[in-house]
């Protein structure tokens, strides 16, 4: 299944629905309810081109695996960690999946970093690896938009990370999928600057739900980040960077003066 939120063509309140088919005949399904709720479609039809997509989720946080594929960390200068890196963005980072971003005016180093991200299902806390698919409800695509400056500076990742916008998310959740060698790929002004697979991630998918469930309960719609592949850049006023992970979709994001 393909879960979407979304603003129907009227206007009105986000609603949660079911995206189906392919192309100009996609429709979105319209769900009664969310889908943390249970899936309960209703008969209210669209095409999927009608509407706006939003975020697929509202996290109350998002989670993230710094440092989780070998070849990012060395390429930025940094050892491979001993135990995993977790650092957090807020429900304010979070933004949609065709979204325009106001170049920050406190950087002048911003980067992309294209990432799967895993999707809560239920409410959860202390999860073994063996039982973390039983709390995921699916997959999305991220970009972990970076202040590498600030980050560079600070000797806690909180501002770089955690800025407003900085989490586009999108364009769906995807629930039937096998996360363990999908193709990652990112673009910028269509030139692929990113193109691995979440085969060389450090810790696999499992391994970043429980690592982070450890210490913090997760809910229902939180997100999980789980860390990029070598390749990442600075972003310039003009830029369009595209974040495609392989069986889910793409997030794209503009980026304009502010």
């Amino acid at each position: 299944m393909r879960i979407a939120r979304y603003i129907p063509a009227a206007g009105g309140d986000p609603a949660y629905g079911l995206v189906e088919g392919e192309g100009p005949d996609a429709v979105i399904v319209r769900l009664d309810g969310t889908p943390f709720d249970g899936i309960q479609p209703t008969d209210e039809r669209a095409a999927l081109a009608d509407v706006t997509l939003l975020a697929p989720v509202e996290p109350s946080k998002v989670l993230c695996m710094g440092r989780n594929y070998a070849e990012h960390a060395k390429e930025l200068g940094n050892e491979v960690p001993d135990i995993p890196v977790v650092f957090a963005k807020f429900s304010t980072s979070v933004t949609g999946p065709d979204s325009d971003l106001l170049y920050p005016a406190l950087t002048e180093n911003l980067h992309f970093e294209g990432e799967l991200a895993i999707v809560i299902g239920r409410r959860c806390s202390k999860v073994s690896p063996e039982k973390a698919a039983d709390v995921i409800l699916g997959y999305t695509v991220a970009n972990d938009l970076t202040l590498r400056d600030m980050q560079r500076a600070e000797k806690q990742w909180t501002r770089a990370k955690g800025f407003d916008g900085s989490c586009p998310l999108g364009p769906w959740v995807e629930t039937d999928i096998d996360p363990s060698s999908l193709s990652l790929r990112t673009t910028v002004n269509g030139e692929v600057r990113q193109d691995g697979t979440t085969a060389d991630m450090l810790l696999d998918v499992a391994g970043c739900v429980s690592w982070v469930s450890q210490t913090i309960t997760l809910l229902p719609g939180d997100v999980v980040l789980t860390g990029t592949p070598a390749g990442v850049g600075s972003l310039q006023v003009g830029d369009e960077v595209a974040v495609t992970v392989e069986g889910i979709g793409t997030v794209t994001t503009r980026i304009i003066a502010g």
